[in-house]
């Protein structure tokens, strides 16, 4: 199924599209997915539902709600919690890639692979899509991330 345009733009990008084709990634093994508050919590919570994984949480941040940077570079905002070795991390995009690198430094010696669903990591669930996109957790019809 092919992602519908909206009318400003933005790719809009509806929840069964997102499951399926994670339904159709061949994943890492790993013991435990971490997601990227807050960006990447709902793409994690959904993956670690998906893998039967336990969800862990770390607060890096870098814009705010109207996307625009509201540091100077990603800051981690928290501790990191106990984790097992062997991570998948994962954020709804990555652009620069900078949030993830301050992540997985922040992970420590662990075994991390990064995932995002637009952008660059490791894997990408829609590497194809370039433009802004609507995701179905974020609200209101405008919302968008980079």
């Amino acid at each position: 199924m092919r992602p519908a345009t909206l009318a400003t733009d933005k790719v809009a990008l509806e929840l069964p599209t997102i499951a399926r084709r994670l339904k159709e990634l061949t994943l890492p093994e790993v013991d435990a997915v971490v997601g990227i508050a807050s960006g990447g919590v709902v793409p994690a919570a959904i993956i670690a539902y998906e893998l039967e994984l336990p969800l862990k949480l770390i607060a890096v941040n870098y814009r705010d709600d109207a996307n625009r940077p509201r540091f100077a570079a990603p800051q981690l905002l928290g501790g990191v919690p106990r984790l097992p070795q062997r991570l998948l991390l994962v954020d709804d995009v990555s652009v620069s890639g900078q949030t993830l690198a301050l992540a997985k430094q922040a992970l420590g010696d662990r075994s991390v692979y990064t995932m995002v669903l637009k952008g660059h990591a490791d894997i990408v669930l829609f590497p194809e899509i370039q433009r802004c996109v609507a995701w179905p957790w974020q609200g209101a019809p405008n919302a968008e991330t980079t």
